[in-house]
């Protein structure tokens, strides 16, 4: 194993995150095929990602408790993560995996715009353009025949927007923790995040009043492998990866991850697609990626 964790190192940053990008993509698939509730799929991806982040931060000896204030923004962020999570699992039974996270991906507007209005950051051309090009692009998915769909398909794309919101505010709470004084290491923070997340929609999962029960071994393996691969592998891996690689790349590489769900839902679920969506798909996609690569413009002014 330590071998190949070695050699794995040493491949080059674009394939480590091209390979986090793929496994994140079966997030969606794991969710739709598992016979639990969403905010149940929730819990155990948290639960089982818990468990194997724990082995690997056991391992390094890394675990440690940085005080209160430390505690409380880990808390913080957790929150937005889970009602993120719940939102975007039952937008995922409602639209499906590929739609759902597609709209999930919105957060990248939502964080530039956060960066203009709250972090001091510059107003930038691709930001201008890449908005309501999502928003028309969005339009050519759903918006055509907005007057022929299902009230629970119109709340499922309601819910995938609203939870981008909620993951912006996840990111800029975790973006907050990782610049504090003697930050954690990357698995750590991990790990506590996965811990609280885990602990609110557990109490989510209470207040419902549904079960924690796995029904099936089918229920079981999709589950686990959703937590291990999407929450703790496929996060490590992206988040080693992405100091090392130009902006404008990880956008490109990033954008696997949506494109990719689209694609499983396609081919494992039989999703109705028509060529007018799949060009609304592409222009979002585009839009997606302006968004990302914002950052990336600034030093060629």
């Amino acid at each position: 194993m330590k071998q190949l964790l070695t050699a794995f190192n040493r491949t080059p940053p674009w394939f480590q995150l091209t390979l986090g990008a793929i496994l994140i993509s079966f997030s969606g698939v794991y969710v739709k095929i598992a016979h639990v509730t969403p905010v149940v799929a929730g819990f155990y991806r948290m639960f089982f990602g818990a468990v194997a982040l724990l082995f690997v931060v056991l391992l390094r000896q890394e675990l440690r408790f940085k005080g209160y204030r430390y505690l409380l923004w880990g808390l913080f962020c957790s929150f937005w993560l889970a009602v993120d999570l719940v939102l975007w699992h039952f937008s995922i039974h409602m639209n499906g995996p590929g739609l759902a996270t597609i709209l999930a991906n919105f957060q990248v507007f939502f964080m530039a715009l956060a960066g203009v209005f709250f972090l001091g950051e510059k107003l930038n051309l691709k930001l201008v353009i890449s908005i309501p090009l999502a928003l028309f692009g969005l339009f050519l998915v759903v918006g055509i025949q907005w007057d022929r769909l299902g009230g629970d398909y119109k709340l499922g794309i309601y819910a995938s927007l609203t939870a981008a919101v909620c993951y912006t505010l996840f990111l800029l709470s975790l973006r907050k923790i990782q610049k504090m004084d003697n930050p954690l290491s990357t698995a750590t923070n991990l790990i506590y995040v996965t811990v609280f997340t885990a602990m609110f929609v557990a109490l989510d999962v209470w207040h419902q009043g549904d079960s924690f029960r796995i029904p099936d071994m089918r229920s079981f393996l999709a589950l686990g492998a959703y937590g291990i691969t999407s929450q703790a592998v496929g996060w490590l891996i992206i988040t080693r990866a992405l100091p090392k690689l130009r902006a404008s790349l990880v956008g490109m590489i990033l954008l696997l991850q949506p494109a990719l769900a689209f694609v499983w839902d396609m081919l494992f679920f039989n999703r109705e697609t028509t060529v007018v969506s799949l060009i609304g798909i592409v222009i979002t996609l585009g839009a997606i990626y302006l968004g990302v690569t914002v950052k990336a413009a600034a030093p060629d002014k």
